[in-house]
């Protein structure tokens, strides 16, 4: 199963982006046709756009997994267990190694649009084989574990983005990003983000860990506001509501 998913799975990020163009909610989408124009980059100002410069180091991460798992494929054919150890060895490597997302406009977190809607056999089976690996593990192991989590949740959004399991899908990996294994605060935000935009009248703590990143980690004064206003609005915990006043007042000036 291990092996499997390391050789057999497409790589966090890099795959095809079924959400750029869903048509079916329950049928796994095809990648999109090569040389098809970027997509919009809303955070970034034009004259510092990296979208192009983003999307070829997507398509050359993409490239070298794919072109190491063929190099895999042919070694076990020939029997050649020496080369196919180096192979299973550098792909291992490729997982492991951290990868940011530069740009998380770029084929990365999915527009706040998409829909939990429709129940699919095998988002639910993908979902249930990834909660299997988050948290799991010491060390390098534990490592290896969440980048396996993050490759079968990231399938989800990318085979079956109105499946309704994605609200949970992107929490999950809200909470990977948060987490020792990557640190990728930014990126954790957003997809949290996306967890209560996808499913309405979602009650997890979902705004207030967003609220809290952008306050404590980002230094992004406004949208932490923005947050904090957004849990007194939905949220109905009592301690998550107090933290949101608290920092609210903290915000703007007016604690005593």
């Amino acid at each position: 199963m291990i092996r499997a998913l390391l050789l057999g799975t497409s790589l966090a990020g890099v795959g095809a982006v079924g959400w750029v163009a869903a048509q079916s909610p329950s049928a796994p989408l095809s990648e999109g046709k090569k040389g098809a124009p970027p997509p919009e980059s809303s955070s970034l100002p034009p004259a510092a756009s990296d979208v192009e410069l983003v999307e070829r180091v997507i398509t050359a991460r993409r490239e070298y997994e794919a072109s190491l798992k063929a190099l895999h494929e042919h070694y076990v054919r020939h029997g050649d267990k020496l080369r196919n150890q180096w192979t299973e060895q550098e792909l291992m490597g490729h997982h492991m190694l951290f990868k940011p997302s530069y740009n998380l406009d770029v084929k990365d977190v999915p527009p706040p649009s998409l829909e939990a809607k429709v129940n699919v056999r095998e988002a639910n089976e993908l979902y249930r084989m990834a909660m299997e690996y988050k948290g799991k593990g010491l060390g390098s192991d534990y490592v290896l574990n969440q980048r396996r989590a993050e490759i079968l949740f990231r399938e989800i959004l990318e085979k079956y983005p109105n499946s309704d399991k994605i609200g949970d899908v992107a929490y999950q990996l809200g909470d990977l990003y948060e987490g020792r294994a990557y640190k990728q605060y930014d990126r954790a935000a957003k997809y949290f983000e996306r967890s209560f935009q996808w499913v309405r009248g979602s009650r997890t703590d979902a705004r207030i860990r967003a609220a809290t990143l952008y306050d404590r980690q980002l230094n992004e004064r406004a949208k932490a506001i923005e947050l904090y206003r957004d849990v007194l609005a939905h949220d109905t915990d009592p301690e998550r509501l107090k933290l949101a006043e608290r920092r609210l007042s903290d915000l703007s000036g007016q604690r005593k």
